[in-house]
């Protein structure tokens, strides 16, 4: 039998910066995604709304459940920070989407995992490994798991390692001892809703992802509509304000040397991005989470941004 401290130790080893276990509960955390979609804060994502049921639990999605085994790791790869950035042309990339596609390296790190643990634990049970592909509400699971608490941005924050956290999980059929789940430290800070250029948290914990940057740069796939014109400033694809100004991530932990950012995605402006053609900026995009929002999407926000950055001058 795979002990707690023996996954987390291992975890470690393969490079993951966070390890928790989770029992696999109905968390009353869970419910309210329903409720979430039912005021329409899900937008186009019509995915979310088709799997909302299996969502309200892990054994909605693997009957045998008893464990949620979640990883964290720290994605941060140093600026340029968006609210730091003095040249009004440069454009903004989230910072998890500077480097390889995290689906792929954290994918990899998981499906060692599991096989370690299929080595050490002597019969077999069943698993299923996820990197943000799965019908799993992971944050509800992370704080659960004792990584971290989900701030009032709805980002989880660990106090040591700060918001810039990926999360991956192994659901398994093991009966794992869990950890105490991670306890709300925000107190009564709201920087982060009060940076919200878009005004996008309704209430703290509630995300309207129709009016989030993140969500009208990568999964919004229509024309963009005034309003959403407008609000793009320099964003090309994502949003980090809310975590930029989160007190705990003043001195957040950097990504491992493993995963090395793109220097090229944080440092070129709208108008060199303007300049390249479909085929390089397939090249540069290629491999990283910026292929979401594709060649189209990405010049779609390219060029709105450059209207707006003309509007403005």
């Amino acid at each position: 039998m795979v002990t707690n401290a023996e996954i987390k130790r291992r975890a470690k080893e393969i490079g993951f910066d966070l390890c928790g276990i989770a029992p696999a509960g109905a968390f009353p955390e869970l419910r309210f995604f329903r409720d979430w979609i039912d005021r329409g804060y899900a937008g186009t994502m019509g995915y979310l709304p088709r799997t909302a049921a299996r969502r309200a639990d892990v054994r909605n999605v693997m009957p045998t459940a008893c464990s949620v085994i979640m990883t964290g790791t720290v994605y941060n790869t140093g600026g340029p920070h968006s609210l730091e950035q003095t040249n009004r042309d440069r454009a903004h990339v989230a910072r998890y989407a500077r480097a390889d596609d995290y689906h792929d390296v954290l994918g990899r790190r998981l499906d060692l995992l599991l096989a370690w643990m299929h080595e050490q634990h002597p019969e077999p049970f069943e698993a299923r490994a996820y990197v943000d592909t799965g019908p799993v509400q992971e944050r509800v699971y992370a704080q659960y798991a004792g990584l971290g608490w989900i701030g009032k941005n709805t980002c989880l924050i660990n106090p040591d390692a700060g918001s810039w956290i990926l999360l991956g999980e192994i659901i398994c059929s093991l009966a794992i001892a869990p950890d105490p789940p991670g306890v709300d430290q925000c107190g009564t800070c709201t920087l982060c809703l009060d940076a919200c250029p878009t005004h996008a948290f309704p209430e703290p914990h509630v995300l309207d992802s129709t009016r989030c940057l993140s969500y009208t740069t990568i999964e919004y796939r229509g024309e963009l509509s005034d309003v959403m014109h407008d609000r793009l400033d320099n964003h090309v694809f994502g949003c980090d304000i809310c975590q930029e100004v989160c007190p705990w991530n003043a001195a957040a932990a950097l990504a491992n040397h493993e995963w090395p950012a793109r220097p090229a995605l944080g440092a070129l402006t709208l108008t060199q991005l303007s300049t390249l053609s479909d085929d390089a900026l397939a090249d540069l995009i290629d491999g990283t989470p910026v292929t979401r929002a594709g060649v189209k999407g990405l010049r779609r926000n390219i060029d709105a941004c450059l209207s707006t950055l003309s509007d403005r001058d």
